[in-house]
């Protein structure tokens, strides 16, 4: 099936109308945060307190990880994903009253950290009811849309964020203007609420035979069992390691990008520039990210799945070379764009062939060792980039690191002999 056919599909296209309305929330509730903490006139943004809010999103996605599989192998995926994104709305009331207070303290980053760890449920399920609503043979296309649509729809969201940042600047506190973007965010999760009950409530599966009841103990359990089913497919645990370096690499590249537009490229004491231009590169990603969607099909179809996660990662390690020369806005456009590109071709083809080899009674657990591993990775990137990047984000040695990382992975782990499976 191609991509206007899976729009039109009955069934997939109102799983896609659930996630990518949340995800388009996600570009806009992480637009506002990032408005202020980062790009606020009052705080002054440095590669440590960025790669601290890096860490303090993605956070609960690692602490949540080995309960979601439980979850969503045990109840109902569609009320989880309704229930969850009514808790996200509600819970963003809290964090816009926080922020229109400006309070940056331990309490905002418990109510931050409960948001985005609603979130990991949500797009797991998502991600576990996928395969039941398509058929296999149109895995890669389907995987291709949603997660570059949710992809791209982040970045549009995001660009939505600093429009309506913009429409309320003249507000006398700027935190006030932040405060409004949560209160958007919060009517695009209910709107994504509301969007989920179109989706049967069995639909997107457990199977009924499979329904348990679920347990911490079981919780711990069942993770084991999704590292356990991995080691028997040690291309799909190869592929997720090979995905994980590369979102980690670009966090690393994200937290480069983000210093250099706001305290190089553009005067520190004009965050609101600096916000623009960090949304222009972003932009630019996201044509990198629609492509990658669109070449992949094809690259899967003509030289196969494993293939094809090797070469992209192979072409994408040239992406930072053009930082590594020069850093200037053209340098990192270009880097943007070719890494987005290149990535969306790792993660959609990986995702795809991941999925292929998992029954429906494991689905649910080896996505969430997929999460805490990817997570994991971007935490870790994001910190080690920290350490390395000055204030000014001015440096060759973190895209280096990126680009050798990626040639690594490419030659080692996924050499030939130990990758190179049956598709």
């Amino acid at each position: 099936m191609n991509f206007w056919e899976l729009l039109r599909h009955p069934r997939l296209s109102r799983l896609l109308g659930v996630r990518w309305s949340g995800q388009a929330t996600d570009g806009l509730f992480q637009s506002a945060l990032a408005s202020f903490v980062l790009f606020s006139p009052e705080r002054q943004a440095d590669a440590l307190s960025a790669a601290i809010g890096f860490a303090v999103v993605l956070l609960p996605y690692s602490l949540v990880g080995p309960f979601v599989g439980t979850i969503l192998d045990r109840v109902s995926r569609q009320r989880a994903l309704l229930f969850s994104n009514l808790a996200r709305a509600a819970n963003l009331l809290v964090v816009a009253a926080l922020v229109f207070t400006g309070q940056t303290g331990v309490v905002l980053t418990v109510f931050v950290l409960i948001a985005f760890g609603v979130n990991r449920l949500i797009l797991a399920g998502l991600s576990a009811g996928l395969p039941l609503v398509i058929e296999t043979k149109s895995l890669i296309s389907a995987n291709a849309l949603a997660v570059t649509g949710g992809s791209v729809l982040v970045v549009l969201g995001g660009g939505l964020g600093v429009a309506i940042r913009n429409l309320f600047d003249n507000l006398a506190v700027a935190d006030h203007a932040d405060a409004i973007m949560v209160l958007f965010a919060a009517g695009g999760y209910l709107s994504a609420a509301l969007l989920t009950l179109r989706v049967g409530k069995k639909e997107i599966g457990p199977l009924p035979h499979e329904v348990k009841e679920a347990s911490f103990k079981e919780g711990i359990n069942e993770m084991r069992e999704g590292f356990a089913f991995l080691r028997t497919h040690s291309d799909a645990i190869r592929g997720i390691i090979a995905t994980a370096v590369q979102r980690g690499g670009i966090t690393a590249l994200t937290l480069t990008a983000l210093l250099l537009e706001r305290n190089t490229f553009n005067s520190p004491s004009n965050p609101e520039a600096g916000l623009a231009g960090f949304g222009i590169v972003l932009t630019i990603a996201g044509v990198g990210i629609t492509l990658g969607a669109l070449t992949a099909p094809y690259g899967v179809k003509r030289f196969g799945r494993h293939r094809w996660i090797k070469w992209s990662l192979l072409v994408g390690a040239a992406g930072p070379i053009f930082l590594v020369v020069s850093q200037t806005e053209i340098a990192l456009a270009l880097t943007g764009f070719f890494v987005a590109l290149c990535g969306q071709n790792v993660k959609v083809t990986n995702d795809a062939l991941v999925q292929s080899k998992i029954d429906d009674y494991y689905r649910g657990r080896v996505f969430a060792v997929y999460d805490v591993l990817v997570n994991a990775a971007i935490v870790s990137g994001g910190l080690i980039a920290a350490l390395m990047l000055p204030t000014s984000g001015v440096t060759p040695w973190v895209p280096a690191l990126v680009s050798a990382s990626y040639l690594l992975v490419a030659l080692r782990l996924l050499r030939p002999e130990k990758f190179f499976l049956k598709n």
